[in-house]
């Protein structure tokens, strides 16, 4: 779990200076908030055991890409796209794989987009490729994401089929407004220049 860690503090770091970088050269809030976080050993071993995977160390690195995760929240949704372009700039990471629930929303209502990348770590004087999980979403998005997760899957309370449509329908809801306001704002900025 170490090595996950230390990948995922890599990352974190770099990113928080392009962030504050991002600031400091044009004076716009790019990114809102990143946090990052390692999985739960007894959250791991249950994702192996769902996805029916032997519980072993090859199964582990090749097939969890989520062990090392970090969130980017940033205030409009097209500045998820100019931080894709950022990472996808980045020397030492490696994107090996995407999931663009922006174009299309996964069934629940979810949006955002996520990135798998390699990064490489030093350990004792070898360089490892660590992935780590990269979900990039917009203030209002993760508002609806993080609601729906605590109702879901943090509580014994099984939420009704009427509920989850609802939560479904106000994640449309909201993917409506993030454009909309995306678009006055847009049109606010073009305005000064």
């Amino acid at each position: 779990m170490s090595v996950y860690d230390k990948a995922v503090q890599q990352v974190y770091g770099q990113l928080s200076d392009i962030w504050k970088n991002f600031n400091d050269t044009y004076d716009y809030e790019l990114i809102s908030n990143i946090t990052y976080r390692i999985k739960s050993p007894e959250s791991i071993i249950n994702k192996m055991k769902k996805k029916h995977y032997k519980l072993n160390y090859k199964n582990l690195v090749n097939n969890i890409n989520d062990i090392a995760g970090i969130r980017i929240v940033c205030p409009m949704k097209d500045n998820i796209y100019t931080i894709i372009k950022i990472i996808e700039q980045m020397e030492d990471i490696k994107i090996i794989k995407r999931k663009d629930y922006l174009s299309k929303a996964k069934q629940s209502g979810y949006s955002g987009y996520h990135l798998i990348i390699k990064t490489p770590v030093n350990i004792e004087n070898r360089i490892m490729y660590i992935k780590v999980e990269i979900q990039i979403r917009t203030m209002a998005m993760d508002f609806w994401a993080t609601n729906e997760h605590k109702m879901k899957y943090k509580t014994d309370k099984k939420l009704s089929k009427l509920d989850s449509r609802k939560l479904t329908l106000y994640a449309k809801i909201l993917n409506i407004i993030d454009d909309k306001i995306m678009k006055l704002y847009q049109k606010q900025t073009e305005c000064r220049f």
